[in-house]
């Protein structure tokens, strides 16, 4: 596992690092809940109000050009593109800066190969991320990146090669980014300058179109009881709010959410982590035996979402919402309907076969997994993206979106 510091200069780059393809920051890396990230957590990744911190387009003219043939067969074949796929692929890509040190495959140029090897990137170093917030190239030498697949517990890092150990480096603070479950509309960074501002990029921009927010408005944490895994993730998102859990590894997105803790109703800043306990003994539709009854948690004292205060509006997401999901089983961006965990849910109580609980009763149902989203007695919370607030990272504005099969149309870059 060899450090790859900020600012370092490869040994066997792609590009020349003095070419101003892209330039690192000076970032302390930050506590991080656990060791795995979804590409979406809002926070996970920085940026700066100033100059773009890649140059993707002179990076595409580079790759384009004749005498570097060989070595655009080399970069494409590292990331499984055809080489004309190549500037479709970067102007899909997003500039960030690292506010963790992170866990990826990294690659070397020799003898016109890509080589790969396992690498700790430090926070602060510039690179551009995929629609489903991967890293995937660095940006001060072109080296693609690709996800880490090892142990993050039992990793040895080298500190050679000019990466000396840096300053606040802490082994149990490593991340490893896995990919948000569908692709992003837009990415919500923390100014790395100035902690209490936010940046909303949209995906496939490089700071032209960002919006500012402010990090210190706090939002409430929704009703999540009886959600999917996924769907609570994304719900989270939307209110800028960072999911963790319970347990080793990431749930699968049909697993049924038991309890949050913080529960709904609290109030948080941006990127504060909301810890979801879920029951994984069943399929990925949610599982079929019921877990005990978490309704007792329901908001009953307060609603949720109303009680979060206002924020700066987020930029208006493309009307046609994402273009596709990765795991089509699970809700995306529409947290009120029921089908998916009502489908492997348990048989209910007699006089309903799926969706709210019975008409003949008012106490709270006992069976929890024959709704996906709170009882339609008590508000629901607002669905998919954020009802006010600070920006959603991976849910569009407009949760209807998800059913279309077409690629989302985002603003191409304009060769300088």
């Amino acid at each position: 596992m060899k450090a790859v510091a900020a600012g370092a200069a490869s040994p066997a780059p792609f590009f020349d690092e003095r070419s101003g393809l892209g330039r690192d920051a000076d970032v302390r890396s930050r506590p991080a809940h656990g060791g795995l990230q979804q590409g979406d957590t809002p926070g996970l990744y920085g940026g700066t109000d100033e100059a773009a911190i890649c140059d993707v387009e002179q990076l595409k003219r580079y790759l384009a050009e004749p005498r570097n043939g060989r070595k655009a067969r080399a970069w494409a074949g590292a990331l499984d593109l055809r080489t004309d796929g190549i500037p479709e692929y970067l102007d899909g890509l997003t500039p960030v800066l690292l506010r963790h040190d992170t866990l990826v495959r990294n690659h070397d140029y020799e003898k016109g190969k890509a080589v790969p090897f396992d690498a700790l990137l430090q926070a602060g170093i510039a690179i551009l991320v995929d629609e489903q917030g991967m890293p995937a190239v660095k940006c001060s030498c072109g080296n693609p990146l690709r996800p880490f697949e090892g142990d993050k517990n039992r990793i040895s890092v080298s500190f050679d090669d000019g990466n000396e150990q840096w300053k606040g480096y802490d082994r149990s603070e490593v991340v490893v980014v896995r990919p948000a479950s569908h692709e992003l509309e837009r990415i919500a960074l923390v100014d790395v300058e100035d902690p209490d501002r936010g940046i909303e990029r949209p995906v496939g921009t490089t700071g032209e179109e960002d919006t500012a927010f402010d990090t210190r408005r706090r939002q409430a944490v929704p009703s999540l009881i009886g959600t999917t895994f996924g769907e609570a993730s994304r719900r989270l998102a939307g209110r800028g709010l960072a999911v963790a859990y319970d347990g080793e590894g990431v749930p699968p997105d049909g697993a049924r959410v038991t309890a949050s803790d913080p529960a709904a109703g609290a109030e948080l800043r941006f990127g504060t982590h909301v810890t979801l306990s879920v029951v994984k003994d069943g399929s990925p539709a949610g599982g079929g035996t019921a877990p005990p009854d978490p309704e007792s948690s329901r908001p009953t004292t307060g609603p949720a979402s109303p009680s979060s205060p206002s924020s700066p509006p987020a930029p208006s997401a493309p009307s046609s919402g994402p273009s596709r999901s990765e795991r089509p089983a699970s809700p995306s961006g529409t947290p009120e309907a029921p089908s998916t965990p009502a489908d492997s849910a348990p048989p209910p109580p007699p006089g309903t076969s799926s969706g709210p609980p019975p008409s003949t009763r008012s106490a709270p149902p006992e069976t929890p997994g024959t709704a996906s989203a709170p009882p339609r007695a008590t508000p629901p919370p607002p669905t998919g993206g954020p009802a006010s607030g600070a920006p959603a990272t991976s849910v569009p504005a407009t949760p209807e979106a998800p059913t279309t099969s077409a690629p989302a149309e985002r603003p191409r870059r304009t060769p300088e």
